[in-house]
Formats: C-alpha cells, structure tokens, sequence
C-alpha cells in the first residue's frame, strides 16, 4: 500500500453546494466494485439524501460478504455499553458480526473469503467516541492478514481546525480512547486511520476523502441532514458538547442520560440547579448559555429520581470550547457540593473509569486536590499545541 493516503478525485470545493461523502466517491468511481466486501457500519452509513450504503453498494452490483456494526449496534438502538450479539440483516440475509461484544476485532472466521474491509461511519469528533477504536482494531487486524482497509471518510462534526485537550500515554490507553489523540482532536477518521498506521507500523489504509470539505466547516455547514451518530448524541448540539459533559460519565453526576438532552442536562439530586447556573454564568464561559432545570432520568444515573441541575444551551458553537466547558463544570460541581461530589467507583483492577476518559489520572488529581482549573486547562493546551504539530502530517483537508 502506498505510505500516504489515496486521494481519489477529490475536487477542492468551498462547500457552498455542500459536501460529498466518501462513500459517494467510491460509487461514482465504481472504486472496490470487484473485490468481495466485508462493510463496517451502521445506521450513520448514508448518502446524502439518506439512502444506506449497504442498498445503494448491492444495487450497484458490489458483492458484499458481510456487515460488522461497532457499540449500538447496526441500527443504532443499543443502549451505550450494552453487549451486542450477532445476527442476520432482515432486509438482506447477510450476516452481521458484532464487533461490540464477544469480541472487539474482526476474527479470521469473520474475514475468511473477503478481499477488501470499508468502514463507513460518521464519528463526531471525539476521543471517546469508540467507533473510532472500532476502526483502529479492524485496522489493526486487516493489517495482520493483508487485507485492505478502506476508510470512506466523512466531515468531522466540529470542524478540524480546533484542538482541546491532553493526549493520554500508552498505560491510559482503553476502548475509551484507543491511541494518544486529545478528547477534541479535529480529524476525521481518514486522517486518524492514516495516523494510526503510522505510528503503529499497520498497513496504511486507503482513504476515500470527502469532497468539498474544508477544516473550518462545522456540521450545519456541510449540506448535509444531522442523523444521531448513537442513542444518546440525538443533535448537533448535543455533539458540541460532547468532548467535555462526556467527562461526567465518570462520576456520580449524571450526564443527561435517560433525558431528552443527554449530555446537555447536568445535574444529580443534591444540586440546586440556580446556584450550579448562577457559578457557571460568572465563568463567562463562551458559546453557551445555563438555565437551572430539573429531570427525572428514564435510566442510567439516579433514574426515577428528580435531580436539580443546569441546561447547556449552545447559542454559538464556534464559540464552544467543549473540554474547557467540561473541566469547568467538574470544578464547579466540586466547589459546590464537596460533600456530595464523587467519582465512579474504581472497578476490580483498580481502575477509575473517569481516568480513561479523562486520559490519565491527573484531572482527578487536581480536583481531589483543590487546584484551580486554569492549571490542568493550561497543562492540556500545551499537550494540545503539540499534536496539532505532530497531526499535520496526516491531514488530508485544507
């Protein structure tokens, strides 16, 4: 394979007409149209007037072997975290093998008789996001046995011009977060593959890029229609927000979970949702506005209970610098309710599930402590600073 990613006819477009996804260029080009197809995807897998690639790839005549389908499985209504068994596609009998359950890689026995794996599935831009980490072992494992993986590239939601965050080491590594990349890393997933193949020595893939995409388009700006990425990420809003609230995952707090605004409800029952907003408006944190509320969640965190807590309205997302918005939250909640504040339990190993998210333990360190939050945010700028050198080599998009 060649050592840097293969740009097939990607005209340079301002996007004023919108976008064209990968998976529209391969069709055009007729791209794989002889090789038999293993698909990685899910409900997200869709051209621009919202037809699947799995209709649209048989309809022109692409033999594919079989479907994978990464957390929340191919139609997108598993709940997060929730093992997902393999099945048959009711619509066209192929197998489909979950890589979210008895295990994460593609086998042998999965990938016997299939010459190319394409993976197409729209990411929203976040570390944690584990369809990324779907991506990188299948990648890892094509590499092993051969096989080409091809990555259909789509827009990063959150544009690809702002970096935030820390870039966790080796020993934080996890499914939450499959190679040192910072929570908002502003890369597509043709970009990550290409970064991943490289420092890991896989195969480099082969990336169909999108045409017409810049790195300074957000989502709205790309043509194209916002389908929920998975279960709880039903908005364009919600994913703005994401790289940061997804932080509170990792303590007693609940995230918005169970609600109609995950990730934009914050709250637990011990909050008074006027003073938790009231602290927050004195940040002046940009991009957004906080409104007290309260909910009951339908499940995860406190479900059937009322929690008092805040509403993150985004009123301008170029604004939004969601990991500082995180972070900031985190402090608040703890200066506010020392007593109550809490992360999830370590699990058998010791572990704190709120360290691989965060990337390693000194986000929890610092709040345990009593640090500001300019120290860690300051920290992380620098560490982000950094990859945007160490990412330019892979960057595909202007």
């Amino acid at each position: 394979m060649a050592n840097t990613p293969v740009n097939f006819a990607c005209s340079p477009g301002d996007g004023s007409i919108g976008v064209t996804v990968g998976l529209e260029v391969m069709l055009r080009e007729g791209l794989f149209k002889d090789t038999s197809v293993g698909l990685i995807t899910n409900h997200t897998g869709l051209s621009r007037d919202l037809v699947s690639n799995v209709d649209l790839m048989l309809d022109a005549g692409y033999r594919i072997k079989a479907l994978f389908s990464p957390e929340h499985g191919l139609f997108g209504y598993h709940a997060d975290g929730a093992s997902v068994s393999g099945h048959r596609d009711p619509r066209t009998g192929l197998p489909v093998y979950s890589l979210y359950g008895d295990t994460q890689a593609p086998t042998g026995e999965m990938l016997r008789g299939i010459d190319v794996v394409i993976f197409d599935i729209q990411d929203i831009g976040a570390r944690y996001y584990t369809y990324i980490s779907t991506m990188i072992l299948a990648l890892e494992e094509c590499s092993k046995r051969g096989i080409p993986l091809v990555v259909l590239d789509r827009p990063n939601p959150l544009g690809g011009e702002v970096v935030e965050g820390n870039v966790p080491g080796e020993k934080w590594l996890s499914f939450v977060g499959a190679h040192p990349i910072p929570q908002r890393h502003g890369m597509t997933v043709g970009e990550i593959a290409a970064m991943v193949a490289r420092e890991r020595g896989f195969e480099d893939p082969v990336v169909v890029p999108v045409e017409g995409w810049k790195r300074r388009m957000y989502f709205p700006e790309t043509g194209l229609q916002w389908v929920p990425t998975s279960p709880n990420v039903p908005t364009f809003d919600t994913a703005v927000v994401y790289p940061g609230t997804c932080l509170l995952e990792g303590t007693t707090v609940s995230e918005g979970r169970g609600t109609t605004w995950p990730f934009q409800y914050i709250g637990a029952p011990w909050v008074d949702g006027h003073a938790l907003a009231s602290r927050l408006k004195e940040l002046n944190i940009p991009g957004v506005l906080f409104r007290p509320v309260y909910f009951r969640p339908a499940f995860g965190k406190w479900c059937g209970e009322v929690a008092g807590g805040v509403a993150i309205h985004v009123v301008n997302a170029r604004e939004v610098r969601p990991v500082e918005l995180g972070v900031r939250i985190l402090f608040a909640l703890r200066d506010l309710y020392p007593d109550h504040f809490q992360f999830r339990p370590p699990s058998a190993n010791g572990a704190y599930f709120f360290d691989l998210l965060a990337g390693g333990p000194d986000l929890r360190s610092s709040l345990e402590k009593g640090d500001s939050p300019d120290d860690i945010l300051r920290e992380w700028d620098g560490q982000a600073r950094a990859f945007v050198q160490r990412r330019r080599q892979y960057l595909i998009y202007d």
